[in-house]
């Protein structure tokens, strides 16, 4: 067990991890804000995004689809962002570790920039596929 946490009983990993109910609830919805706000005022992909999805989603349920496909389409947009939240997790995390060049710092910048190329491609696959076939 760590000691710089010595202020935790033996049982908890985190002084937050001891809310529970409606309190524990609303406090989760003012961390999920924040790291909404802090991700589009810090991350311009993130920012980039945003505006893709701003005015694609609106287009998703205009376009002529089914049930089904308004959620493909939507869900993929969505899809794009909570990658790209992950990523900027992942970036921060490393960079709040250490600025220093590191092979395995890079590797996990570079995955995570991976993972979000990948769910722009599903993006393009799901429109195309639900739009034209």
């Amino acid at each position: 067990m760590p000691t710089d946490n010595h202020n935790l009983g033996s049982n908890q990993e985190s002084p937050y991890k001891g809310k529970q109910g409606l309190r524990r609830v609303w406090n989760a919805l003012g961390y999920s804000i924040q790291g909404f706000s802090g991700a589009y005022h810090h991350e311009s992909s993130f920012r980039q995004e945003v505006w893709l999805a701003f005015i694609m989603l609106p287009l998703s349920f205009w376009l002529h689809a089914s049930g089904v496909g308004h959620a493909l389409l939507a869900g993929s947009l969505l899809l794009v962002l909570l990658v790209e939240l992950l990523n900027s997790a992942i970036e921060a995390t490393v960079d709040r570790i250490s600025l220093e060049d590191h092979h395995l710092a890079k590797r996990a910048k570079d995955i995570g920039s991976a993972a979000v190329l990948i769910s722009l491609v599903h993006v393009g696959l799901v429109w195309l596929l639900v739009l034209y076939f």
